[in-house]
This record gives C-alpha cells, sequence and structure tokens, in this order.
C-alpha cells in the first residue's frame, strides 16, 4: 500500500471516528427531547403536558423514563453521524477535485491548500481568508446535493436502529430488549418492518441535510466575515487562515443552530408522518395514505406535531454534533500539516 492509500485511509478512518463520537454524544444527552417528541406525534394528542404526565404515572418514573431507548438512539445516531461525515466528507474532497463545476469559487480551504502544497504566510493574507473549517468547500449546488446524497445513504443503512429506535421511545410496545424487538418485528412484519417509513424518512432527511449543509456552510461564511479574528490575535497556528479555536467553535456552533432550526421547520411534516408509519404501519401504510388520513382526521396540526421538541433537539444536537466533528478534524488536519512540513524539512 503506498503512502498516499495508507494517509488517504486514515483520514478516512479518523472522520468515521470523528462521527461516531459526536453523535453517541449528542444522543445521550438530548435522548429525553428526543423520547418526549416521539410521545407528542404517536397519538395525535398534540400535548406535552400530557406525554409528561404519562410518563410520571409510569412504573419506572419520570427520570428513568426520560431515557427509555438510549441504547438505540445512541447506536442510530453514533454510526449514523459516522457514516454520514465520513461519506459527506468523501463526496465533497471527490467533488473539489474532480467536479470543477461543484467546487467552490472562492479561494482553497486549509484541506485541499495542504494537498496542492499552497501556503499562504502573509499574516495579512490569513486574516481575510480565515475559516472556522478545516473541511473541502463546495459551490451551494454542491453542498445541496453532497448533504442530501450523504445522508440518503446513512439513512438506509441505519434504517432497521431507526425502527427500533422510534418503537423503544413509544408507548405503544413495550420492548425489554433490542433482541427481543428485533424477533417481534421480523415474526410479525418481516424483513420490510424494518424498513417501514423508509419513504417518508428519505424525503424528510434528504432535502434537510442538503439544506442543511448549505445554510451551515453560508452561515459560517458570513459569521467569519462578520466578526473576523483581529489580525493582532493571529499566532503562528493561524497563519493558514484557522481561526483560534474558541472563535472557530463559536461559529460553527451558532451556524449549527441556525440551519437546524430553519430545516427543522421546513421538515416536520414528513418527520410526523414517518413516527405514524413507524409506530402503526397497519394503520398508516405509506407517507401518502398517513398524510391523508392525518389531514381528514387531525387537520393541518398533525403536520407540525412535535416541532418545538424536534427544532430544540435538532438544533442542539447538529450543532453539537458539527462543532465537535470540526473541532476535532480541525486539530487533525493540523497534526497531518505539521507532520507533512517536518518530512519535508527531513
Amino acid at each position: 500500500m503506498s503512502d498516499g492509500s495508507r494517509k488517504k485511509g486514515t483520514k478516512s478512518t479518523f472522520h468515521f471516528v470523528a462521527g461516531l463520537g459526536s453523535g453517541v454524544l449528542s444522543a445521550i444527552l438530548l435522548q429525553p427531547i428526543d423520547l418526549l417528541k416521539t410521545r407528542v406525534q404517536q397519538s395525535g394528542k398534540h400535548s406535552l403536558r400530557a406525554a409528561l404526565s404519562e410518563l410520571r404515572s409510569s412504573e419506572q418514573g419520570l427520570l428513568p423514563s426520560l431515557w427509555r431507548g438510549t441504547l438505540p438512539s445512541a447506536l442510530r445516531t453514533g454510526f449514523g453521524s459516522a457514516i454520514y461525515f465520513t461519506t459527506l466528507n468523501s463526496i465533497r474532497e471527490n467533488a473539489a477535485r474532480h467536479l470543477p463545476s461543484l467546487a467552490a469559487a472562492t479561494a482553497v480551504g486549509p484541506t485541499i491548500a495542504a494537498a496542492s502544497g499552497i501556503v499562504t504566510p502573509s499574516k495579512t493574507v490569513a486574516a481575510t481568508n480565515q475559516t472556522s473549517s478545516s473541511l473541502p468547500k463546495l459551490s451551494n449546488t454542491g453542498n445541496l446535493l453532497a448533504g442530501a446524497v450523504a445522508r440518503s445513504f446513512a439513512g438506509f443503512i441505519l434504517m432497521p436502529l431507526t425502527v427500533l429506535k422510534v418503537r423503544y421511545e413509544s408507548s405503544f410496545y413495550k420492548y425489554t430488549s433490542l433482541a427481543g424487538a428485533a424477533r417481534d418485528i421480523a415474526r410479525t412484519e418481516g424483513a420490510r418492518g424494518f424498513f417501514a417509513g423508509f419513504g417518508a424518512t428519505a424525503i424528510r432527511d434528504a432535502p434537510y441535510a442538503g439544506l442543511y449543509v448549505l445554510f451551515y456552510e453560508q452561515s459560517k461564511r458570513y459569521l467569519s466575515k462578520a466578526f473576523p479574528q483581529p489580525s493582532t490575535s493571529l499566532q503562528d497556528g493561524q497563519q493558514d487562515g484557522r481561526m483560534t479555536q474558541s472563535r472557530a467553535a463559536s461559529i460553527n456552533f451558532a451556524s449549527g443552530v441556525f440551519s437546524a432550526v430553519i430545516c427543522s421547520i421546513i421538515s416536520n411534516p414528513f418527520d410526523a408522518v414517518k413516527t405514524r408509519i413507524q409506530l402503526q404501519p397497519k394503520k398508516y401504510r405509506n407517507m401518502v395514505q398517513a398524510s391523508k388520513k392525518m389531514l381528514a382526521e387531525e387537520g393541518v396540526r398533525s403536520m407540525m406535531d412535535g416541532l418545538a421538541l424536534r427544532m430544540s433537539r435538532k438544533a442542539m444536537s447538529s450543532a453539537l454534533a458539527w462543532t465537535v466533528y470540526e473541532e476535532l478534524i480541525r486539530r487533525a488536519e493540523g497534526a497531518w500539516r505539521k507532520g507533512g512540513q517536518e518530512e519535508v524539512k527531513l
């Protein structure tokens, strides 16, 4: 194996590990919000108070019940984030190198610059080209397509865990283990049961992820320009256009929150439909039939069930996951760049 192939494999592995860590962390911390969203969406009662009252009266009590389903949620979100971030980075790197029409029209980012041997030693240049990210840069269309394709791919692979997670969180099922839940679904619904609601999930996730990456990158670019780092604070470590750790993390987190809020509002109807299909597949057979039934029986409001909870959860989980992921990658890129410079000196 060549040094280039080995280095590429190492980078892919690190993207996977960084995505896994950020996903698991956000899933565990925000599980109560996710569970409450499922409970609000499942019945059509539209009441958070009713959901909390039901949890209080359960045998486990309120606090243990809020973290019900944490294991499948952590597995799904952790490995989902790992697959998503790894796939997204691979798509963006290849698009930036081989598809000029999808590459960013602005200056080349640190990752591609390092690979091309481009150096910007001037502090003045660094101050005007500051970036809070070490990820490849694409055009708006490139970001939209990359996010949609990566999320659809990850969503399909993780669909069985998504179904298990939703049913674990629901009060319709009394599963006590993942193995037991899997056996029950396989016995009563067959393999198809593990992919219930995939159509609604794909239609929800692909536009959500595509728009998220688009808004996220645009927001980072705007905030970096609106609040530039003073040139006097640039240290040797930031001469390549990278911001300081705290400033980059703040910009990434704020961009993540803003993007998640906007995308959650746009995609919530598909999330509400998806939840009904996954919980009651016999009553809600497919996306079209489920949508018509929900609108006829409960009105437009049913499409916005759980919006506040989903928006809160998505804003925090996306911002946390992307901030942690980006910071880990920034540090890794810095280490790789430093190692490459030392090799050149030798």
